[in-house]
Formats: C-alpha cells, sequence, structure tokens
C-alpha cells in the first residue's frame, strides 16, 4: 500500500506541514535554573616505586588504594622484595629480552583477564623469564581500563616478580615488560 499526499500548495508550507503533523503535540521543556551536578573525574595516581611496603614487596600505590588509576602516559611500576636491584634497574631499562608476547588490542575487560591468566601459566610452564604484555593506551577519558586491569591482576600473580612499564621502542606505558619466577 502506497501512503499518498495531497499536492502541496507551496513547497515550504507542505514541508512544515508534513513535520507538525508527524511530531504531532509537544510540550516545552522546563529550564531549571541549577545545572546537573558534575560527574566525578578520577585524580591522576601518584606512582611510588622506591618504598618497600609490607610483605608483598614493592606494592604501588594501586594496590594500596582500589580507587586509584593510571592515566594514559602513567608508567606502571612493581617490584617484589626479592628482586634485586640490579634485576630491576635492568627491567626498568627494557634490558631484557621479552621471550613472549601478548598482545590485548580489542579485547574486553573478562576476555583479557581470562588471557592474561592463561597466558603467564604457559609462559611459566614454558620456563619463560621475561615476558611483554600489550595492553594499549586508550580507554574512556583519558583512563585506559585494560592498563589498569593488567597492572592489578599482575600484583595478584604469584608467578610475577615485576613488572615495568616498556620502554617506548617496545610501546612504551601501552606494554608491560614482566618477570616471571621460575618452576
Amino acid at each position: 500500500m502506497r501512503l499518498r499526499y495531497p499536492a502541496p500548495m507551496h513547497e515550504e508550507d507542505d514541508d512544515s506541514a508534513l513535520f507538525r503533523a508527524a511530531v504531532g503535540k509537544v510540550d516545552p521543556l522546563r529550564i531549571d535554573a541549577t545545572p546537573p551536578p558534575a560527574k566525578p573525574r578520577p585524580r591522576p595516581a601518584v606512582r611510588r616505586e622506591a618504598e618497600p611496603s609490607g610483605p608483598g614487596g614493592m606494592a604501588g600505590l594501586l594496590a594500596e588504594s582500589p580507587d586509584a588509576v593510571l592515566l594514559r602516559g602513567d608508567a606502571s611500576a612493581f617490584r617484589r622484595e626479592r628482586v634485586n636491584a640490579r634485576d630491576w634497574q635492568r627491567l626498568r631499562r627494557g634490558q631484557f629480552s621479552a621471550q613472549d608476547e601478548l598482545d590485548l588490542h580489542g579485547a574486553n575487560a573478562l576476555e583479557a583477564e581470562l588471557l592474561v591468566a592463561r597466558f603467564l601459566g604457559e609462559s611459566r610452564d614454558a620456563g619463560f623469564g621475561c615476558v611483554r604484555i600489550v595492553h594499549g593506551k586508550g580507554g574512556a577519558d583519558g583512563v585506559p581500563v585494560l592498563k589498569n586491569l593488567v597492572d592489578r591482576l599482575l600484583r595478584q600473580r604469584g608467578e610475577v616478580l615485576a613488572f615495568h612499564s616498556a620502554p617506548p621502542a617496545q610501546g612504551g606505558t601501552g606494554a608491560l615488560l614482566v618477570l616471571l619466577s621460575r618452576r
């Protein structure tokens, strides 16, 4: 069935009339004098790398405060007490060769969590000492979701001795070099 419209008297009048007929009766918007409350924005986390805290070793601000977040350019860093200063410096400079890599681009948080757990288990079983995890720098409002997720996950894993953001040539703050304990 085809809809038929009456022939317009004037082209401009016809468009306006059709629009008014399609929309129907409308009520004007009420304008309140008070604006809506602003959404809270996360504050940048202050990262510390040189202070030992508790039995877990070098716990950064993320481990101390669940509300703290890393922003796009922030470096991720974590070190257990049993990692010596020389190895920590080598890791920070990117002087360890990554023996395997996991790229999380395109993964959602749940997929990333499963992929990281499987990757770390397989890497440790294979006897790898250092691996790279690429989480990317993207996220909503400058807060990279996967970066913060991976940072928190790695701190909880017993086989992770230390991790640090990769040097710029290896992914910078969008990737991590991870030292693993031997089996």
